[in-house]
């Protein structure tokens, strides 16, 4: 007979500003592990968590759950690399500034969120002129502009 899942005893996960998962504060190193988590990481109004069976097990997460840790020119646009091995096109009109400066955008079809490390905050920010209009930041990608809002939060 199968344990009732309400009496379970969850686990603590988290995801700590640089994207690295955490088990009971123990760094999740194993690759195959780490694919199963960052696959099955879902969010709701209630925060993120992974679906197991009927029991939904929250996953804490201290900035954004992905870092986009590359920025690299594709055609007239820019491509991120993210920190769980993907490649995507980078949407533009998602990218904004956080606090200090970090740069944040939407990724995986508009469903996470995703601080840019230093390095990628670099090649991104090497291409962001003054807008005078807003007295802010604007990118340009080929010929075209968009506006970067600054937001008080990641």
């Amino acid at each position: 007979m199968a344990s009732d899942p309400s009496t379970w005893k969850l686990p603590r996960l988290r995801i700590d500003r640089d994207g690295l998962w955490y088990h009971e504060d123990q760094e999740v190193t194993h690759e195959g592990i780490l694919a199963t988590l960052r696959a099955g990481l879902l969010h709701d109004a209630d925060g993120h968590y992974l679906q197991i069976g009927p029991v939904r097990v929250p996953v804490a997460v201290d900035d954004a759950p992905l870092v986009v840790i590359r920025a690299e020119d594709d055609g007239d646009g820019l491509a991120v690399i993210l920190n769980d091995g993907s490649r995507e096109p980078l949407r533009p009109e998602t990218v904004r500034l956080g606090p200090g400066e970090v740069p944040y955008a939407t990724v995986k079809d508009g469903r996470f969120q995703a601080r840019f490390n230093r390095a990628a905050a670099y090649q991104l920010l090497q291409r962001l002129v003054d807008d005078p209009e807003t007295g802010g930041a604007a990118l340009v990608l080929g010929a075209r502009r968009w506006v970067i809002p600054r937001v008080a939060g990641g």
